[in-house]
């Protein structure tokens, strides 16, 4: 019986480790790609910085699939969270949390925003965003862990189209997502000298409206 204990051990052990290794593959593949993304949005970016962010956002996103306990894909999770059985998981939890993180690296060369599309409706996603200095909004490159599931998902803002403003016939080109200024505060309030916002030193929304960018959910009916 412990020989048989034990050999369903290693065969699960096993199994792990062979649908581990193509995600990890996956990551380097990304992490590399992201850095060298984020270096060319200028010519003065630093490309350690480049590849500490994008290392740190890969990471992140999958610690927090681990964390979060996410199952079959994001609006089942967004539901277990509806209904109580998950603490967190919408779309503004990723990327809070991943943005805490990034936070944390200081970065100099390139800025952090909070990005919106949809905002107020079912259809509303929240993600990060990484510009070059006095960059446009726009021109940056998007990090959304929610949307994969804890497998990053980056591309620059304008290409995302996935969220776009739809037309009625093929694609607009004109994207869907805007800047929080406010949660993009929060995540620039690391700079010296900087005045930090409401957000960051009580770890809350300063409005109702804010509070539920942070918590809301994509193509998710039931919002907090």
């Amino acid at each position: 019986m412990k020989m048989l204990k034990m050999i369903r051990g290693i065969f699960w052990i096993v199994v792990i480790l062979i649908l581990i290794q193509p995600a990890w593959a996956s990551d380097e593949r990304s992490i590399k790609d992201l850095a060298k993304a984020l270096t060319k949005l200028a010519p003065d970016i630093d490309p350690a910085e480049a590849e500490q962010i994008s290392v740190t956002a890969h990471t992140t996103a999958r610690k927090l699939a681990r964390d979060y306990h996410v199952v079959l894909n994001p609006e089942f999770q967004a539901f277990l969270v509806n209904v109580g059985a998950r603490k967190r998981g919408w779309c503004g939890h990723w990327a809070q949390d991943i943005g805490t993180r990034l936070k944390e690296l200081k970065p100099r060369t390139l800025v952090l925003h909070w990005g919106v599309a949809y905002d107020h409706t079912s259809s509303e996603n929240n993600c990060l965003v990484v510009t070059a200095r006095n960059q446009r909004f726009k021109d940056g490159i998007i990090l959304d862990g929610w949307r994969r599931a804890g497998r990053l998902f980056w591309c620059p803002v304008i290409k995302d189209d996935e969220y776009e403003v739809e037309q009625h016939y093929g694609h607009s080109g004109i994207t869907a997502w805007k800047e929080n200024m406010q949660w993009s505060a929060w995540l620039q309030d690391y700079e010296p000298g900087k005045p930090k916002s409401k957000m960051a030193t009580d770890g809350k929304a300063s409005s109702e409206r804010d509070e539920r960018g942070a918590n809301s959910d994509s193509r998710q009916p039931v919002t907090p």
